[in-house]
């Protein structure tokens, strides 16, 4: 959506900071997009089609199954493991780089079918709009940009700008998973966080040095590990 289409339709402006797009796309990744992506949008219809910022029917969009968010899935790894593994529980991801967007419809293509997967191909934020109010059962922030520029740290995710959203669409008691291999960001996560109304539940070094049961390494993870970085593993309940 364009600014001009997006201030017409009443929905709010935001600036988004990233990339949208990468290299060329090929023909099958094209088709993917064109083809797979319509059919899973979280609503039922696009982001442009609900300016009102109508709530999504949850009971009616995800079957009564419990809902979890994946934000920033890259090219979909963790989150096409997760559906696999959970096969009762639907799973809305979020990305906005279209290339990855594309490559885990491709994933999705290969290792499917998967009927409890939904994708917002747009920022979180938009999402978090018409996400009902303690409708999330867990979410999962994996290997987020981490803007390692001081001037760019409210550009993070762990800002207020968007855990206070995210704090009001998970329901009480609700997980909220991070993943990051950089120091600065395991800092302002742990400063951030809990200040946006969620509790820390680690009890020692090992509960975040160990990645959770179900975890499955990412490419991102991969890399950061031969790059000699550290991954930490924060757990947090939203109280």
């Amino acid at each position: 959506m364009s600014d001009d289409q997006q201030h017409q339709s009443g929905a709010p402006w935001r600036n988004f900071y990233g990339r949208i797009h990468g290299k060329t796309l090929n023909k099958a990744q094209v088709d993917y997009l064109d083809e797979d992506l319509p059919g899973l949008a979280p609503g039922g219809v696009s982001w442009e089609e609900n300016p009102e910022r109508l709530k999504i029917d949850m009971a009616k969009r995800f079957a009564g199954k419990p809902v979890w968010v994946e934000i920033g899935f890259g090219g979909g790894e963790h989150l096409v493991h997760m559906a696999r593994t959970y096969p009762d529980v639907y799973i809305i991801g979020c990305e906005p780089f279209v290339n990855g967007v594309a490559m885990c419809l491709g994933k999705m293509r290969r290792e499917g079918p998967f009927d409890n997967i939904a994708i917002h191909a747009g920022d979180a934020r938009d999402l978090f709009d018409v996400l009902p109010e303690g409708s999330i059962e867990k979410a999962f922030l994996n290997y987020p940009d981490p803007w390692p520029k001081k001037r760019h740290h409210r550009r993070r995710f762990v800002t207020d700008e968007h855990l206070d959203p995210l704090h009001r669409v998970l329901k009480d008691g609700a997980e909220f998973r991070v993943a990051t291999d950089i120091p600065d960001y395991v800092r302002q996560t742990m400063e951030e966080v809990p200040r946006a109304g969620f509790e820390w539940l680690a009890e020692g070094p090992e509960d975040w040095r160990k990645p959770w049961s179900d975890w499955i390494s990412t490419r991102y993870e991969q890399k950061a590990i031969r790059e000699g970085r550290t991954p930490h593993y924060m757990t947090f309940k939203k109280v």
